[in-house]
């Protein structure tokens, strides 16, 4: 299999209150595997970043078994699944030092034309990643179905939150929900992520913010004149 691996021991800036790895710094090291395995395998920023060409996530999703503590030593693994068109499909998975599985995960990316803000095809531009398909590989990701929202609020994005692309990174997504949700669930281990991504949010944009709260789940999305996210995120 063409996998990328990357060990980690968590540090105090990767976990929540709880000793637990943050969801926004799960994401980021996926994210960061990603980019690191697709220049590993000659597609890096001078074939796509300095022509333009900005890689960017559409839907991701993880299946949470146990998240991994403060000071706990992981094992991420990740690698392509095959090209469909458009989209750049990758899986994930992360263990405990003792082989323990913890997280699995998936996601598709896309390449977005930086000028036009529009998805291109990739073979237009000579990107090509060879993947692979097992029977054991993480499910593609699907959108999230949400319930009717409960409450709703407005966000300014911050230019904190804007990453090389120039819009709100995925990641703080995960930060907005853990924000809003009540503590008693925040407390609880989380079992299912579902994300999906439609349009940008940019540096000093308005968003308007729309929630739902059960025993057992967090729904937020966001848009402004148009959709940009959805997230579920479920609990035990």
């Amino acid at each position: 299999m063409n996998c990328y691996e990357k060990r980690y021991t968590l540090l105090s800036s990767d976990v929540d209150a709880g000793r637990r790895l943050r969801l926004s710094t799960l994401f980021t090291m996926l994210q960061e595997a990603s980019i690191a395995h697709t220049t590993e395998l000659g597609m890096g920023r001078e074939k796509t970043l300095d022509r333009g060409l900005l890689w960017i996530i559409t839907l991701q999703q993880a299946r949470v078994f146990r998240l991994p503590a403060y000071d706990e030593k992981i094992l991420l693994t990740s690698w392509p699944g095959k090209t469909m068109h458009l989209y750049f499909p990758r899986c994930y998975r992360i263990a405990s030092e003792s082989g323990e599985p913890l997280i699995e995960a998936s996601a598709l990316w896309a390449l977005m034309d930086q000028a036009s803000r529009r998805i291109v095809f990739p073979e237009e531009y000579g990107i090509a990643i060879d993947g692979t398909v097992h029977k054991d590989d993480p499910p593609f990701p699907r959108a999230p179905r949400l319930p009717d929202p409960q409450s709703s609020d407005t966000f300014v994005v911050p230019y904190s939150y804007t990453d090389l692309n120039g819009h709100m990174n995925n990641t703080r997504y995960f930060d907005l929900a853990e924000d809003r949700m009540p503590p008693q669930l925040r407390a609880k281990a989380v079992r299912s992520i579902r994300a999906e991504y439609s349009a940008e949010a940019r540096c000093g944009e308005t968003v308007a913010l729309h929630s739902a709260v059960t025993n057992t789940s967090f729904s937020l999305a966001g848009e402004t004149d148009k959709r940009l996210f959805r997230l579920l995120l479920e609990y035990e």
